[in-house]
């Protein structure tokens, strides 16, 4: 297990009933701007929760942040923070609003003249608004995180910056207000969860038995309760189990002194960008082909992952590895979501644009930094 230091300053409050505990959370006399996506929480009831839970502040609102959150919509939101002084952001929704309010925290103290150069140059962040969060959708786990993707529209580009600037300073999670999620919401966010813990887990052996038990515990957890949670919208063992779980899957914690891999969701922000498909999508599809094509490399954490999530433990290494892929996609396709890119319509002729991402950001992916835009298109082939 290598060196590593880590600390992680979100405050979180979890379970029924929480979001009344808003008002006493919000620093005294701040002026908020409250983020949300396209209506649902008036819909569900948690609008009305956290305007009562605030009584008494002064609050803006804004909404209409997209799934994938779009720079431009980004950009409006700066523009009412700077003109009317607002002093906390608020974001109420899943990963995409927090990710939203992340870069909405940061762009609106940047003091360069672009604030896409944030995502796109890594220009350095000195100062950002604090945020909180009232979660609706566990899936990114940037409820207690530092990091946000953003897409920008104009040049179909997907990225992510980091920031410890943008942890939040707390955020509520009621596991009851997730009763009312589209299933295909629910789907895409355990698959996210679960593959968020794979990135961090399954690259090679460095002995760390403690984190490596986090994580497969944690992938246990979203295999067993993701399978049910279709079935049973409104247990709320289920929901809770499965809203800790996506938290803790991308909270910095499991990560810590081992390789960490994100090929598959940097290859991914492409298919995001120029084909529109949700996030948890790209990732089921391009998670297989990295498996298959790097399978030597992480044979050995295929057994070992095979065995403690799988209970894969017949046959020989080989023939465990590749059974453990084979119930990767598997559990992907039970929930709903596919797994290749020719049942999204992208073809052949497609695939050398999705690969110019990699080359035009200079990236070498992968726990060993080996998959460049070369092997990057080979592994989209194997996903036809």
């Amino acid at each position: 297990m290598n060196n590593f230091e880590f600390a992680n300053p979100v405050k979180i409050v979890f379970g029924k009933g929480m979001i009344a505990r808003l008002g006493a959370l919000v620093p005294e006399a701040s002026k908020i701007l409250l983020v949300y996506g396209g209506g649902s929480i008036r819909r569900n009831g948690v609008y009305d929760q956290v305007r009562e839970a605030l009584n008494g502040f002064d609050v803006l609102e804004f909404g209409g942040i997209e799934a994938n959150p779009h720079y431009e919509t980004c950009m409006k939101a700066v523009d009412i923070v700077r003109r009317e002084q607002v002093s906390f952001l608020l974001a109420v929704g899943g990963g995409s609003v927090i990710d939203a309010t992340k870069f909405i925290a940061a762009a609106s103290c940047f003091e360069g003249n672009e604030p896409w150069d944030i995502l796109y140059k890594g220009a350095p962040i000195r100062r950002a608004l604090p945020l909180g969060v009232v979660l609706t959708l566990p899936a990114t786990g940037s409820e207690m995180n530092e990091r946000a993707v953003i897409s920008n529209i104009a040049t179909q580009q997907k990225l992510n910056f980091t920031t410890p600037l943008v942890f939040p300073k707390f955020s509520i999670l009621d596991p009851e207000v997730t009763y009312s999620l589209p299933a295909r919401q629910v789907a895409n966010g355990v698959v996210d969860s679960f593959i968020h813990v794979v990135e961090q887990y399954l690259t090679y052996p460095v002995n760390a038995k403690v984190q490596d038990a986090f994580a497969e515990g944690l992938m246990r957890v979203i295999h067993e309760e993701g399978l049910k949670v279709l079935d049973n919208p409104h247990d709320y063992d289920i929901r809770a189990n499965l809203m800790w779980a996506a938290t803790n899957a991308l909270n910095l914690w499991i990560g810590q002194g081992v390789p960490q891999d994100w090929s598959s969701h940097r290859m991914g922000y492409a298919l995001t960008a120029q084909f529109g498909l949700d996030h948890a999508q790209t990732l089921s599809i391009l998670l297989p082909g990295v498996m298959t094509y790097m399978f030597e490399e992480k044979k050995a954490k295929l057994v070992q992952m095979g065995a403690n999530v799988f209970s894969i433990t017949e046959g020989t290494d080989d023939e465990r590895a590749w059974k453990t892929i084979a119930s990767c996609e598997a559990f992907f396709k039970q929930m709903g979501l596919k797994t290749r890119l020719g049942e999204c319509g992208i073809e052949e002729k497609d695939v050398d644009a999705l690969a110019a991402l990699v080359d035009e950001m200079g990236w070498h992916l992968g726990e060993h930094h080996n998959i460049d835009s070369r092997v990057a298109k080979e592994i989209m082939l194997l996903r036809l």
